[in-house]
């Protein structure tokens, strides 16, 4: 079985986008796990409407982290809410996961309004992560683990602040495969370049990448990292 968990705070919007899409998959053989960290929304409502199995979250990496202890499949699939998964998708991704004797794997991505600069930012990610796998893995937005593998790394590291989904990929590369998939691709929101600025976003995301290479993993609020501000009512 498959157990997909995915962390939520007020995702009404996006949540049963990514739910439907799931829903029409060709593969059958998962439970969906909702992570929640105390939505006002509707968020639960739709996760009940949807059959979800729903648990205690709260910050993404506890939430991922509290999912997994509920989970009864062998594998594990981490999601962030605003995703869609295209038709398909399960199926062919972990045909290519068992036949790469892979342990752990991320994802190439896609966006859906095409806007041109985010789909060249898309692109241009896609490439590097590809041309990394192997030496300094990329494993954000979705992650694919044998779960006797993320026992094995004890989870994600409730104490990093940002990017705790890489170090995750980057502490399993010492004992596990790693690879990136190419059978099908996430589609991915922009919300987060949209309402904290493009070039702030972007920003962050490269010094918190340089922080990691040559300090350590982020364990402070630095980059001032929130959870629950991409609600639009807000």
């Amino acid at each position: 079985m498959l157990s997909i968990v995915i962390p939520t705070l007020n995702e009404e919007k996006y949540l049963p986008l990514l739910l439907e899409s799931i829903k029409e998959q060709d593969f059958l053989d998962y439970e969906i796990i909702i992570a929640d960290a105390g939505s006002k929304d509707s968020t639960l409502q739709i996760a009940k409407k949807y059959n979800c199995e729903i648990t205690t979250g709260g910050l993404p990496a506890k939430g991922r982290n509290e999912g997994a202890k509920v989970a009864k499949g062998d594998f594990l699939f981490f999601l962030d809410a605003d995703t869609i998964l295209p038709d398909n998708f399960l199926a062919k991704w972990l045909e290519e996961f068992g036949l790469r004797k892979l342990d752990i794997a991320s994802f190439c991505f896609d966006t859906q309004d095409k806007k041109k600069g985010f789909q060249m930012m898309i692109d241009f990610y896609n490439e590097i992560a590809i041309l990394l796998e192997e030496t300094r893995p990329f494993s954000i937005i979705g992650v694919l683990v044998k779960k006797e593998v993320f026992e094995k790394l004890k989870g994600y590291d409730e104490t990093i602040k940002l990017s705790e989904d890489t170090d995750l990929g980057r502490r399993a590369i010492k004992f596990a495969q790693f690879g990136i998939l190419r059978a099908g691709k996430i589609f991915i929101s922009d919300r987060r370049f949209v309402k904290d600025g493009w070039m702030t976003t972007t920003t962050k995301y490269i010094l918190s990448e340089l922080h990691t290479l040559f300090i350590g993993p982020i364990k402070s609020d630095i980059f001032n990292y929130k959870f629950d501000h991409y609600d639009d009512k807000k």
